[in-house]
């Protein structure tokens, strides 16, 4: 049983109308014309109507009540979120990698539930740690009822406390906590046949707004054409599965040329991983990044039209990476003569 609008001419007129089969057809049977649309909204009745029919109906009659002002509620909160990635949270390993590195430090609060809910913020909502405390209100996350500001600060202090280094700084970047956690999660999904093959790898510019990036915050190419506010630079690496493998941050004015042969060897140390086939922007590409990969391997570089690639690539990843990585294919470079290389690592 449902309404059903019938026009009329310039009129419409609301009905009661009754679904019934007959035979192997399905018919509607009208129980009753209530009048014309408009007069029923004009005049009210219709609402009338539909409130008498609420007393009959528990469920609705609590939502007109709160609607009307004749209860009041002391909290609504959603729960959504939490269900969803509180599970892919823990899945991931996320919680229990956070925790261990948590054993041998003395925290007077939950330091993995504050980093939890600035990431399911910003997954909902973005925005700073003053937001995320503001948003968490409106939100049923267990055991984040006791956080404050300060708790968030100094969670996102605990992610980038700088540890003893394994080599040099990569463009000024030091490794810190975040790299441990990264490793962490790696190391849970390897095995001994794991093998990262395929990286795609691109980057993005965030930048301050207020006081700060004090530290890493540089004017630079603003990609959110905001020239006038300091930036950082994030690059993110995933493995062909569309799994994070890590992110890294640097200063703003660094270009994204220079990006490229720095993450790829951070990335060999970190994981300890043999070859790696990068599919990065083309914009990441300059003749000195191409001579010192020529240099650092003899397999070579590869630079191709992005279309094109995009195509070989994808069917590469399907047929097998390895007659992928043994194809030659041609590169162009500006103003000088085309050679074959095999391929080793690809920018698109």
């Amino acid at each position: 049983m449902f309404f059903r609008v019938k026009s009329a001419g310039s009129y419409q007129y609301l009905q009661i109308v009754h679904s019934i089969r007959q035979g192997e057809k399905v018919r509607q049977q009208v129980f009753g014309t209530l009048g014309r649309l408009d007069e029923l909204k004009v005049s009210g009745r219709l609402e009338a109507l539909m409130r008498s029919g609420l007393r009959h109906c528990e469920n609705f009659a609590v939502i007109d009540a709160y609607a009307t002002g004749e209860t009041q509620a002391v909290t609504v909160q959603r729960i959504g979120p939490d269900l969803v990635f509180g599970r892919l949270w823990k899945e991931c390993g996320i919680e229990e990698v956070i925790q261990s590195l948590l054993q041998a430090r003395r925290y007077d609060f939950d330091v993995e539930r504050a980093v939890y809910l600035t990431v399911l913020h910003r997954l909902f909502a973005s925005g700073s740690d003053r937001a995320a405390e503001r948003w968490r209100e409106d939100y049923l996350i267990a055991g984040t009822e006791a956080l404050e500001l300060h708790h968030l600060y100094r969670a996102m202090a605990f992610l980038g406390q700088e540890i003893e280094s394994k080599g040099q700084k990569t463009l000024g970047s030091p490794r810190c906590l975040k790299d441990l956690i990264e490793e962490g999660l790696f190391e849970r999904r390897r095995d001994l046949f794991t093998e990262v093959d395929l990286v795609f790898f691109d980057t993005t510019s965030l930048y301050f707004a207020g006081r700060g990036g004090e530290s890493i915050g540089k004017r630079g190419h603003n990609k959110d054409h905001r020239p006038d506010l300091y930036q950082m630079l994030v690059g993110m690496a995933l493995d062909v599965g569309g799994r994070p493998i890590c992110c890294e941050m640097w200063p703003g004015n660094t270009a994204d040329v220079k990006t490229l042969l720095p993450i790829v060897k951070r990335m060999r140390e970190r994981f300890r991983l043999r070859e790696i086939t990068v599919v990065a922007d083309r914009g990441m590409v300059s003749q000195a990044t191409l001579e010192a990969f020529e240099k650092s391997d003899p397999s070579g570089y590869a630079c191709v039209d992005r279309r094109k690639l995009i195509l070989r690539c994808l069917g590469a990843v399907h047929a097998g990476l390895r007659a992928f990585q043994s194809a030659s294919m041609q590169r162009t470079q500006p103003h000088s003569r085309s050679r074959r290389f095999g391929l080793k690592s690809v920018v698109i």
